[in-house]
């Protein structure tokens, strides 16, 4: 399942049977709102604890760890920093945010910890993590980064460190580490706070050789460090911490070993057993650091006195020891203390200690027990109890067919078949389920009418398996070779099932194998043909074989391996299926005969999986065959040659390293085409347990498919008609700046024809992707249609539901030929989302149209919604974390008891009915929001977007009669004659109206969760309501997906504006410091953070240190988050695109980043956010002179960080750097030519021009952005083109925008800087020989399509802003049209925007064109020459010139000078010298009334009646004549 960027909205339905969960390792977090379990099967739980009743409520479940938790630690010393260390027993480490369950950070190290202490040293800003475990060494990490910051080492007998205390002596301002090795040697380190990063070993101080053999806890005591509680198996003992002799020693309780232990206070301790009791003692008086007699030799009666026991009264024995921990808490300023326990059975205990005086102490020992005084837990709870607790029990996705209340038959493996939307199920039974899988999910969760219909939806039964079904496999998802219609399923009866899908029967039955099948796999795709059409599966015998599905026999049965198979690995050209064995020996089988070719142990074995592990797509192509080391390698093997499969493997690493990453991009493309809007995952915490199952739905992928069939069905007219294409608008333009020989014409036609083909092309792609076949069915007209459509709703008679064609393919053959109204998978999958996410019961109006024009369904039960993160780890909200909102409900009850007809309907029926359906509503109005900012801003944008698409759409609705008329209607479009009758033009009027609802159905539905769902949220009284982050919709500002792109523009837009401009200046001053400034070397420069103590908020440094702040230079960071300071370079940079976290902090407290690509996501998140408020706000300060004046006043009171303002423009300038360089910036490795980041600068530079314009170069900003939009028209179909496009058309799509935005925001300067750079353009050209210098590269010849589309766009938006520009725009035309085109037509027909202008006159006879300026001049440009010449024509703005017919005079009119002149040009000899143009006449004219100054464009016109005759009409419709 891959997680990326993408937004992914996982769902899980857990079922009847809590999860498995035997508990390692416990931990309750400081503020005791929180209890954290981890498992033996790697799960964490995250439990609600109410610090007042200690009652415990599980909430959710963090799953990733792929082994035993051994260790889990807090994070930091701040209170409400919540975050958790967990560590595995395969040496994974995870920083967890306990909020959201996201997993922050994750790394899998070589070591092994068996204990993790978080310890704050002095000189440190928080926590750092002592690890011990597996290793000889002390690793103190961060918890953050989990880097390791240093090390601990012994010089003296090194070893195993088996305990471990950290502790600072009183008065000192030293930390010293005690650590105690598995053979006794106790060891003392100091440190002082120097140690920050470094990758010398520290050495120890001391150390002493005890006789304590592997103990398993070392605690100083805390009351006053002088005496050391040491617990081994067998005794525990008390230390005197000066010279580390023994005081004091008891041996454990008959049948029970010594777990760990603690002091309670200077003479009491208390130490745990293995079978899960306290025991309480009052030490001894030498023991006892205060008393006269401490460190005395022992008295006789005076030993350690069990005075209490905490135990359960009748506790079954325990199946593993179970874990412990002592908690000191403080509350209320009371100390508590806590001993907690999580055992094997999944129960949490806890034990509040009591305080026993001195005074009770002494009345006990009278008493004389036989046994001391046993305590009960305080609280007693585990999943199985909270799962029980819960009526009606959590659901599951096959609920509909377990009977009544007889238990029903467990899940035990599942498959998701994506093409049919179908889900295959096997069961504990041995039987084989295939559901469509939507509806199944639908009839779980959500209202409908689908809940009074039996046996829906239809289900397939496959029998044939005589016990448990414990694997399936469809091959044809994993690989096309196979047959589609082939199931493959394992079972506990040693069978391997071959069925056939679409008539459900069993075609072959395996039995090959001795033992249950635990595995099926496909070989991959460069195996022998033969092999090819084979599955692999493994069994509990140790057995492999190769099963051949067309010759239905088993092809290789590897038998021989004497421990349980562990992998599989593959190599295929030499033919070798290698496996590898618990015990760590490999068996290198031949595939074509079956032979056991070798087996390896030791380096040897694991040497040959490293290579098979390399890299599949190396050893596959022939090409690479002799370069490839791995083949050396193997041919070594063959001949056993030792020496050549040493220098092979050595040779190997290097080059498949490099090899890897060239090859790398290709595959990740293929898989991302692949994505699916739905995967329906099982999910087992333990092999015991029945599945549980998650669906994700990958919001992106869902909208490609909804576009994808909207597009299918469309002919190229309509997508041209739709403003989806525009290549005929392209070709205008670019034609034009093509020259115009007959060649050309051919390259046109060509270009034409290769655009049909193009248009051929997509239809057929669109076809191949057209799953279900829509197309085909558009193809066969509406009548054809319209008698299956009755025949098939009399077949199907009264079953209404099933006209959606829900029923097809049940096994029964006729239905799949009237696949004619097959419903959408795509749209369900639409609507099962869509009704889920839906905030119910904020806008009761909206809900009624929710339900009854777009057809979305209420959910039933509260969903359990989780959150992907990290490297696919997830977490996952438990069902039962609603108990705690329960109490709300009766609270609430009371309120509600109006209107009579509820409460009666609510009588009937069952009271946990009637309960769970207000706890729904409850959450869809309220607690959905207040889980996590994570979910609430993934799930506003998946709402938005999907809205958003559905509206874009042809009347888009799930309700089902009208998707089926509208589906009719394309048809009845395809085919549609010109002859149309009155009905039929009444229906289409009904089909528009029904359409305008429909659209404003969504968009109020993307309305409501974009703007106003906060203050509803409020209002339905929700206290912590949590908002969308503001930093993950900036990040996604430029999402590859355009629909989820808007969505998240709308959203952070709509939260900036809520914020107000208080919010927002908080906000700029926490990212202000993370700005990277950029010098004009290329480095990136940070702000210093200043050191600060505990506290979380950074203080923000002035932006004007930023450039002299420490340069670090990145290293080839390859990622998309532009420019990263990469300053590890050993470890290999995994931040691609796909490693987009986001953070989400909860409030405005930003931490320090705690690595370096947290630093660079930081910094990218900055440029994006702070660009987003001074495009969209920078302009607050300086609107309205009074509150501007206000603001000023305003400032220099409190000297606020506005930062775009005026007054203050630090930011502004800052910001705008960083965006300019985002845009210059030359393609690297570190910011590749086409990002999120690079799109979302160019977007913002867009959109906030006129804050950014003091700042930039205009012109270099400029061309840079025609660089990208150069290749525009063969990139992008079009601005309103759903699809997600390659990066370089997005980037493209991007500045094009961006450019219309700036030339529309300030004409002038586009117009005045492009034409200084045309000018400087032709100044090369004419000096090009001599500078050697080839222009055709220029962006400014590459761009001329782009540049004519600008200027067309301003003259149409703008003409005022343009007439007084004219000679610019002129010149600026000029240079983008070929001037072949004006030597056969006139301007006019050539480029007609610009003769709208009476200034402009265009001879043709003598290629010549005068333009007339605002300051008097007329430029005459001579076509043929290609020169301009100026001249002072009047003293005022000229109104309007015109050239005679036969092209020897020139009149000009200026109507604020009321005169009017001519002009002629006259030649030297054979047109030899310069030509000069002089006035020949000259006439005043009558004033023009001031009335119609307004358009200066109908002002006045000159029109030549003859060649010496012109008129000049006056807008009032006056006319008069004057000769020459």
């Amino acid at each position: 399942m891959s997680t990326g960027t993408n937004l992914v909205v996982p769902v899980v339905l857990w079922g009847k049977t809590a999860p498995t969960h035997c508990i390692s390792c416990i931990f309750l977090s400081r503020d005791q709102r929180t209890l954290v379990t981890g498992c033996y099967d790697g799960q964490i739980c995250l439990w609600q604890v109410d610090p007042d009743t200690l009652k415990m409520t599980p909430r959710c479940l963090l799953v990733g760890h792929t082994a035993p938790v051994l260790c889990l630690s807090k994070a930091s010393i701040v209170l409400d920093n919540n975050f958790i260390v967990s560590s595995s027993e395969s040496g994974e480490m995870c920083t967890w945010d306990l909020v959201d369950g996201k997993c922050r950070e994750v790394v899998k190290l070589p070591y092994v910890h068996t204990s993790i202490q978080a310890y704050h040293m002095c000189g440190c800003d928080d926590v750092r993590l002592f690890c011990n475990g597996y290793y000889a060494e002390v690793l103190v990490m961060d918890p953050f980064s989990l880097e390791i910051v240093f090390t601990l080492a012994s010089r003296v007998n090194p070893d195993w460190i088996s305990a471990l205390h950290v502790l600072r002596p009183a008065k000192r301002k030293d930390d010293v580490v005690l650590a105690l090795t598995t053979t006794g040697t106790v060891k003392v380190w100091t440190l002082f706070g120097q140690e920050l990063k470094s990758s010398e070993p520290f050495y120890e101080n001391e150390s002493k050789q005890i006789r304590c053999l592997s103990a398993l806890s070392m605690t100083c005591c805390a009351y006053n460090q002088r005496t050391v509680l040491i617990v081994c198996s067998k005794y525990w003992q008390i230390y005197d911490a000066g010279d580390f002799s023994v005081l004091c020693s008891v041996i454990s309780p008959r049948g029970e070993r010594w777990l760990g232990g603690d002091f309670l206070a200077a003479d009491r301790v208390v130490v745990w057993s293995d079978e899960g009791r306290g025991y309480m003692y009052k030490l001894p008086a030498n023991s006892i650091a205060d008393s006269k007699d401490f460190h005395s030799k022992s008295v006789e009666n005076d030993n350690p006195f069990l005075y209490c026991l905490l135990a359960v009264p009748s506790d079954k024995p325990l199946s593993c020891p179970p874990a412990m921990r002592y908690h000191v808490v403080s509350r209320q300023n009371k100390m508590y203390k806590y001993l907690i326990r999580g055992d094997s059975e999944g129960c949490v205990l806890i034990w509040n200690i009591p305080e026993v005086t001195n005074s009770q102490l002494a009345q006990i020992k009278q008493e004389d027990f036989a046994k001391p005084p046993a305590m009960p837990p305080t609280v007693l709870t585990s999943l199985v109890k909270a799962w029980a607790e819960m009526k009606p029990p959590p659901v599951g996705i096959l609920d509909q067919l377990d009977r009544g209340d007889q238990p029903g038959v467990r899940l035990t493996a599942s498959i998701y078949l994506p093409q049919r939307s179908r889900l295959v199920v096997g069961r504990e039974d041995g039987s084989i389920i295939i559901v469509p899988a939507t509806q199944t999910v639908m009839l779980q969760l959500l209202h409908g009418k689908h809940q009074q219909y039996d046996d829906w939806p239809p289900h397939q039964l496959l029998l044939g398996h005589a016990g448990r079904v414990n694997c399936l496999l469809y091959p044809h998802h994993l690989h096309q070779r196979y047959e589609k219609s082939h199931l493959v399923s394992g079972g506990v009866d040693f069978a391997v099932c071959l069925w056939d899908l679409y008539s459900g029967t069993l075609l072959h039955r395996f039995c090959v194998h001795a033992g249950e099948i635990t595995q099926l796999l496909v070989p991959p795709n460069s195996c022998s043909p033969r092999i090819q059409k084979c599955v692999c599966s493994v069994a509990s015998d140790h057995s492999v074989t190769l099963l051949g599905l067309t010759e239905r026999k088993c092809v290789v049965l590897a038998s021989r391996h004497l421990f349980p198979v562990v992998t599989i690995k593959w190599r295929p050209l030499d033919d070798f299926m290698i496996v590898g064995c618990s015990d760590g020996t490999v068996y290198v089988w031949q595939m074509e005969t079956g032979h056991l070719d070798r087996v390896l142990h030791g380096i040897n074995a694991e040497e040959v999986l490293y290579a098979c592990d390399e890299n599949p797509a190396v050893s596959s192509s022939g090409d690479v065959g002799l370069a490839n080391p791995a083949v050396h390698f193997f041919r070594g093997l063959r001949h056993r040659n030792l020496s050549a499969i040493r220098h092979a493997t050595q040779r190997g690493l290097h080059q498949l390293q490099q090899f890897h990453h060239a090859t790398n991009q290709d595959g990740s493309d293929q898989q991302k085409s692949q994505a699916l809007p739905l995967m329906i995952q099982g999910l087992r915490t333990n092999p015991k347990d029945p599945e549980s199952h998650i669906l994700v739905f990958d919001i992106e992928a869902l909208i490609v498919h909804l576009l994808t069939e909207e597009y299918s069905t469309m002919s190229p007219g309509t997508l041209e008609a739709q403003g989806l294409i525009n290549q005929a608008e392209y070709q205008k333009v670019a034609a034009l700046t093509q020259s115009a020989s007959p060649d050309a014409h051919k390259k046109i036609a060509d270009f034409f024809g290769r655009v049909k083909d193009k248009a051929g092309d997509l239809e057929r792609t669109l076809k191949e992707k057209d799953r279900h076949g829509i197309l085909a069915k558009m193809k066969e007209g509406a009548e054809n249609v319209q008698t299956k459509l009755q025949a098939r709703a009399e077949i199907v008679g009264f079953k209404p539901i099933q006209t959606d064609g829900k029923g097809n393919e049940v096994g029964d053959q006729g239905s799949r030929k009237v696949r004619g109204l097959e419903t959408n998978a795509t749209m369900e999958i639409a609507q099962l989302l869509l009704s889920l996410l839906h905030a119910w019961g904020m806008d009761p109006d909206l809900d009624r149209v929710c339900e009854g024009k777009l057809g979305l369904l209420r959910p039933m039960v509260p969903v359990s919604f989780g959150v992907l993160s990290k490297g696919g780890y997830m977490s996952l909200l438990l069902p039962t974390w609603q108990a705690k909102y329960a109490d709300d409900l009766d609270a609430e009850k009371s309120v509600n008891t109006s209107g009579n007809a509820a409460n009666s309907l609510e009588a009937d029926l069952p009271v946990e009915l009637v309960h769970l359906e207000r706890l729904t509503r409850l959450f869809t109005a309220r607690t959905h929001w207040e889980l996590s900012t994570t979910l609430t801003s993934n799930h506003l944008l998946a709402i938005i977007a999907l809205a958003n698409t559905l509206m874009s759409m042809n009347n888009a609705t799930f309700v089902p009669e009208q998707e089926r008329t509208r589906k009719l209607h394309r048809q009845s479009t395809r085919t549609a004659l010109s002859w149309a009758t009155k009905a039929e033009e009444e229906s289409e009027d009904l089909f528009t109206a029904q359409q305008a609802q429909i659209k404003q159905g969504w968009s109020l539905l993307a309305t409501l969760h974009c703007v106003l769902l906060p203050d509803k949220v409020v209002q339905a009284g929700s206290k912590n309501f949590k908002r969308p982050q503001v930093e993950m919709m900036a990040r996604r500002w430029q999402h590859q997906c355009l629909e989820v792109r808007e969505a998240a523009q709308a959203l952070l837009l709509a939260e900036l504006g809520r914020l107000g401009p208080k919010g927002r200046k908080a906000l700029v001053d926490s990212w202000a410091q993370f700005l990277p400034s950029y010098s004009s070397t290329d480095t990136l420069g940070f702000p210093p953070t200043t050191q600060h103590p505990s506290s979380q908020t950074l203080t923000v440094p002035s932006a004007q240190q930023g450039g002299a702040a420490q340069q670090i230079q990145s290293s080839g960071q390859q990622g998309s988050n532009g420019s990263a300071p990469g300053v590890q370079t050993e470890q290999p940079q995994h931040e691609d695109e796909d490693d987009e976290e986001e953070e989400g902090t909860e409030e405005y407290c930003v931490r320090k980043p705690w690595s370096v690509a947290e630093l660079k996501r930081k910094q990218t998140t900055a440029v994006v956010l702070l660009g987003v408020i001074g495009a969209e706000f920078g302009q607050d300060v300086s609107e309205g002179s009074t509150r501007r004046r206000a603001s000023e006043d305003q400032r220099r009171k409190s000297s606020v960080v506005e930062g775009f303002g005026i007054g203050n423009n630090n930011l502004a300038r800052l910001t705008s750097l960083a965006l300019t360089y985002l845009l210059l910036a030359p393609p690297s490795s570190r910011l590749p030519a086409h990002t999120p980041l690079r799109r979302a600068a160019i977007d913002l530079i867009g959109r906030g021009f006129t804050v950014w314009e003091p700042y930039l170069d205009v012109s270099k900003v400029l061309l840079g952005l025609l660089e990208l939009c150069c290749e525009a028209d063969k990139l992008v179909p079009s601005m309103t083109y759903g699809l997600p496009l390659t990066p370089a058309a997005d980037s493209c799509r991007t500045a094009r925008h961006a450019l219309t935005l700036i030339a529309t925001a300030r004409p002038a300067a586009f117009i005045t800087t492009m034409a200084r750079e045309v000018a400087r353009y032709n100044t090369l050209q004419q000096n090009a020989q001599a500078l050697n210098v080839n222009l055709s590269n220029s962006v400014l010849h590459r761009a001329k399509p782009e540049i004519l589309r600008g200027v067309e766009l301003l003259i149409d938006k703008m003409q005022n802003e343009m007439a007084d520009l004219l000679v610019e725009v002129v010149d600026i035309v000029l240079h983008c049209l070929d001037p072949g085109h004006l030597k056969t037509k006139g301007l006019g027909e050539v480029f007609p925007a610009v003769c709208r202008f009476n200034q402009v006159s265009h001879c043709p006879s003598t290629r010549r064109i005068a333009v007339g300026a605002k300051s008097g001049h007329v430029a005459l440009y001579e076509l043929r020459s290609q020169k301009c010449q100026m001249i002072q024509a009047h003293g005022a703005a000229i109104t309007a010139n015109t050239f005679s017919p036969d092209g020897k005079y020139l009149s000009t009119y200026s109507c604020k000078e009321n005169r009017l002149s001519f002009w002629q040009t006259s030649t030297g000899m054979f047109g030899l010298g310069n030509s000069q143009t002089r006035c020949i006449k000259s006439y005043s004219t009558a004033p023009i009334a001031d009335l119609s100054r307004l358009n200066p464009m109908r002002l006045a016109r000159l029109i030549w009646i003859n060649n010496r005759t012109v008129s000049l009409m006056l807008a009032d419709g006056s006319e008069t004549r004057f000769n020459v």
